[in-house]
This record gives C-alpha cells, structure tokens and sequence, in this order.
C-alpha cells in the first residue's frame, strides 16, 4: 500500500504564501484532468517548504466559444481577483503563468476535498454550509457566472466551501445558469452588501489586463444592481437559467 503523495496531503497555505508558491514554485505535470471540456492539467508545485498541486488550465487547449473570446483562463483569474476584493475568499488562490509546458493559462491552487459532495448534498447541512453557498451565489451573480455547477462547490479538507471553474463568466450580457436558487427572494445580508459596496468603491486594478472595458462596465452595473436590491434574484427565464448538467 503507498502512502499518500505529500503534494496532496497538506497542510492549510495562506493566501500570500499561496500566491508566491504557483508565481516562482517549480511545476511538473502529473497529468490530464478528465471530464474536462478544455485541456486541464494536474500540476505538482514546490518551493521551499511548501508542497501542493495546482490546476492548469492553458490557453492553448481551449475549445472556441462562438459568444466568449479566447482566453478564458483570464476570467478564471478574474473570478479570484473578485472574490478577494469582496473579502470573501471562496475561490482558490489563481494566477496567471507563462512558463508551463503548454503555454500561458490559468494556474490555481488544487483544494484537497471530499469530491463525492457538492452543493445539493452540502446545502442539507444549511445551518453550517450557507452562509458560504449565500457568497458564492452574489458571486455568481456579480461575475456573470455561466456555469454553476454543483460539483463547482467544493468541501476541502480544511472544512472551507471552495468554488471552482470560471471560465466561461464575466460576460457582458446577462447569462446566469446555476444551481443555487435556494435563496431567491431572501434578502441579503447586511455584511455582503457593505462588502459589494466596498468592492464598488475600490475596484481591483488587475481587472484591467483581465477584463474588457465593457466586461468590467457590466461587473459594476451588476454589483451595483445587487447592493441596492439587497435582495437575491429569482430566476427571470421561467427556469432556463440552470447549467447542464447539474452536477
């Protein structure tokens, strides 16, 4: 029996320490993620005392999108920058990198979890998991989010709710598809909307090189929309505006 790879099997990485490891860590690929669309490679990471795995996700093997331009690992990027200007800290540290083997793409921290839950099952336990899920969903809705998966929420090993895979949002016209409609109606709470105010009125810079100026437009307008609403949306379509498929 082999023991567990020690770039699996660790500790919790600060952010900051996060960051510097996928910028300057040494990278071998481990190999191809399945049931994936676009190329995405399993990477493992190591500089000085810290060990991990990353995600890679190279521009190089993305599928064309007739209504998104290439290079959708910038939106992966942009998808963290947010979540980090908002202070929630729900998607997995991401950078762009340059030097891997296939080119430049999206290079994100691999969260350690129990891959046989995601959101339907997570969201049983309510009184735990919630307040996460209720970030994830202004997220969603802020970033334009096309593609919310269950399985895009992700419980680690560190009992933090990780959302995953933003590819393909950010778009400037309005189309939402997730699974969190649990929370339609309901209003939101007073701290996420300080936090989306507070996003608004300092907007991250690295959105810039990320971004199109009408992309970034259409953020402002929908975190704006959301912050004075105070309120979660309901779905607008009758029920179109859910991802296939749902997990």
């Amino acid at each position: 029996m082999t023991s567990e790879s020690p770039f699996l099997a660790r500790d919790p990485i600060s952010t900051p320490d996060a960051l510097e490891l996928l910028e300057n860590g040494r990278a071998d690929l481990v190999g191809r993620m399945p049931y994936s669309s676009n190329a995405t490679f399993l990477v493992d990471i190591e500089l000085d005392e810290h060990q991990a795995q990353a995600i890679y996700k190279p521009l190089a093997g993305e599928q064309p999108l007739w209504d998104f331009p290439d290079g959708l690992y910038q939106r992966e990027v942009a998808a963290f920058v947010v979540s980090e200007a908002l202070g929630w800290e729900i998607v997995p540290p991401t950078i762009v990198r340059k030097d891997l083997p296939h080119g430049v793409g999206s290079f994100q921290l691999f969260m350690p979890s129990d891959f046989e839950q995601h959101y339907f099952s997570l969201h049983q336990d309510s009184d735990v998991h919630d307040p996460a899920f209720r970030q994830i969903c202004a997220l969603d809705i802020i970033i334009n989010n096309t593609d919310r998966k269950s399985g895009h929420c992700l419980l680690g090993s560190d009992s933090r709710i990780w959302a995953i895979d933003h590819g393909i949002a950010f778009h400037h016209e309005f189309k939402l598809r997730t699974v969190i409609w649990d929370f339609a109606g309901e209003t939101i709470p007073a701290q996420l909307c300080d936090d989306i105010w507070r996003f608004l009125a300092d907007e991250p810079v690295a959105l810039q090189s990320l971004l199109s100026p009408f992309e970034r437009d259409a953020v402002r307008t929908r975190a704006v929309a959301l912050g004075t609403a105070r309120q979660f949306p309901h779905d607008d379509t009758g029920g179109r505006r859910w991802p296939w498929p749902l997990v």
